[in-house]
């Protein structure tokens, strides 16, 4: 797998579309995006984004007002598993636009800031999927996957054997966070956003999130 640092300097040169070449510029300092996509089903290659939301976040704060969602209307077939999940139905995506006329302002929106994801590797590649067909390149942007950072608090110390548990669930309990409506992508953004400040403010004091078996509910196991 090529590194998404090297595949960021070809992209750079290699850009077709000049007007996009704004991605490449590092955004305000202190800034990301959090963003979440919901989808026709798991399968990149074949399955369609069907809604994209962000939020920024500016230092310490979410900026619920400098938003951005967008309803797509996919070519995909809408599979059941994934409409009782995002119980998003074909009559309420049959109206949204063109995931094509959809992503050159998400891009405007994101600029060249980090985005911030639960698991935000999939949700890049479903975006990638079409930005490849429009621009010639994939996302150029820093990725902050959350998950990740919740880890290095809870279990980065944790001995072998240890079970881990990476549930977005879990991730909002043990950060004291509400649980919105989940699977509707703006509230998935919102959620992420918060659960990011929230890691970064206890990475930056140095504070751990305490580890207990009531608490813990075997997912993986460490070692």
């Amino acid at each position: 797998m090529i590194p998404r640092a090297l595949k960021r300097l070809f992209h750079q040169v290699s850009i077709g579309d000049q007007s996009y070449r704004f991605m490449f510029r590092p955004g305000p300092p202190d800034e990301a995006v959090a963003f979440d996509c919901e989808t026709t089903g798991l399968d990149v290659r074949q399955d369609d984004i069907i809604s994209i939301a962000a939020v920024k976040i500016r230092g310490n704060r979410i900026l619920a007002s400098e938003r951005f969602e967008a309803v797509a209307r996919p070519e995909a077939e809408m599979k059941v598993d994934s409409i009782k999940v995002h119980r998003l139905r074909e009559m309420d995506v049959g109206t949204g636009e063109r995931i094509e006329a959809i992503i050159p302002r998400f891009l405007h929106f994101v600029e060249g800031r980090p985005l911030v994801g639960y698991y935000v590797d999939f949700d890049v590649r479903m975006v990638d999927k079409y930005l490849r067909g429009l621009v010639g390149i994939e996302l150029p942007n820093p990725l902050i996957e959350v998950s990740k950072l919740y880890y290095e608090r809870k279990y980065g110390d944790a001995p072998p054997g240890t079970t881990v548990d990476l549930s977005f669930a879990a991730m909002l309990r043990d950060l004291d966070l509400p649980a919105l409506d989940q699977h509707d992508a703006f509230n998935d953004a919102l959620m992420t956003a918060m659960m990011y400040l929230r890691l970064k403010d206890m990475k930056q004091r140095g504070v751990r999130i305490v580890r207990t078996r009531d608490v813990d509910r075997p997912q993986t196991t460490i070692g």
